[in-house]
């Protein structure tokens, strides 16, 4: 295995609740009331869809998206969610720190920095610019054993909902969290920070028309036939958790521009503590290509 280069599941497309338009010359993220499954292929229009958004349309008898039945391919919640407080650097669009609110691994002109993690209220590196970011791999349709589709997002009703979805989930059901049939589901809510205006996020249940004990039954005997077969779910968290590990962040190269466009597109002309993260950035690269 390369050292550096971190092992992620594999990934057939994305899933979102938003969408890019044109506004004042310039590409901005705009957010939606339900969701959209895409391909990894982007044309002029946008992300191209998925196949399996005008299936899942088609079921929904006119109503927007807001459901997709799902499961998970690990038991251990962390490895379907991983989530971390970020910084990116807008002008690169690597990220320059992750940490958890104790530890943190950032960039420095001297290479890679573990250090202690305040978290986004009091960091002073972060100044503004550090929000949690939280990535969930999940399976749609299968017919790939192993290939999932990613939901990417920064927003704290998501990143909160989804982590305790997956933790009770996996307590109540014995371990048993990746054999769940589970669904993906759009949720709105007011608040006072958004004056009234509906917001969305996402949340993960049981699968539509089973209870809970319905679930953990089927739950069990999927559990069962896998382990006749020979499936080994400790040893597939275990090559995960070991994939995940081998590199200092999550994002490849080819993810930039997409994490970038996404959820750091800028609206103004950036601050100075951004244009240094950005010289920082550059510097760094430099250093990384004279070795």
């Amino acid at each position: 295995m390369i050292k550096g280069l971190c092992i992620t599941p594999p990934i057939l497309g994305r899933i979102s609740i938003g969408k890019m338009i044109e506004k004042h010359g310039r590409r901005l993220p705009e957010k939606d009331d339900q969701f959209t499954i895409t391909s990894q292929i982007q044309t002029q229009g946008g992300w191209a869809p998925h196949p399996l958004d005008a299936i899942y349309r088609d079921a929904s008898q006119g109503e927007k998206l807001r459901t997709i039945p799902v499961s998970v391919l690990f038991s251990e919640p962390d490895l379907n969610l991983r989530t971390a407080y970020c910084v990116f650097d807008r002008h690169a669009g690597r990220p320059m720190c992750t940490g958890d609110g104790t530890q943190c691994r950032r960039l420095t002109q001297e290479g890679m920095a573990s250090l202690p993690c305040p978290g986004p209220d009091t960091c002073e590196f972060g100044r503004g610019q550090c929000k949690p970011y939280g990535r969930l791999n999940v399976q749609i349709d299968a017919a790939d054993e192993l290939g999932t589709f990613i939901f990417r997002t920064t927003g704290y009703n998501s990143i909160r909902t989804l982590t305790a979805r997956l933790q009770y989930y996996q307590a109540v059901s014995g371990n048993l969290l990746a054999a769940l049939p589970l669904e993906l589901r759009l949720r709105g809510k007011s608040t006072t920070q958004s004056h009234r205006t509906p917001i969305y996020y996402v949340d993960l249940t049981i699968r539509e028309g089973m209870t809970l004990e319905d679930a953990i039954r089927h739950a069990r005997e999927l559990h069962k036939r896998r382990v006749e077969a020979g499936f080994d779910q400790l040893a597939l968290d275990k090559t995960a958790k070991e994939g995940l590990a081998n590199g200092q962040f999550e994002e490849s190269e080819e993810e930039i521009a997409e994490v970038t466009e996404e959820f750091m597109a800028p609206t103004f002309e950036p601050p100075q503590q951004e244009k240094s993260q950005g010289t920082l950035a550059v510097a760094i690269k430099k250093r990384a290509a004279a070795r």
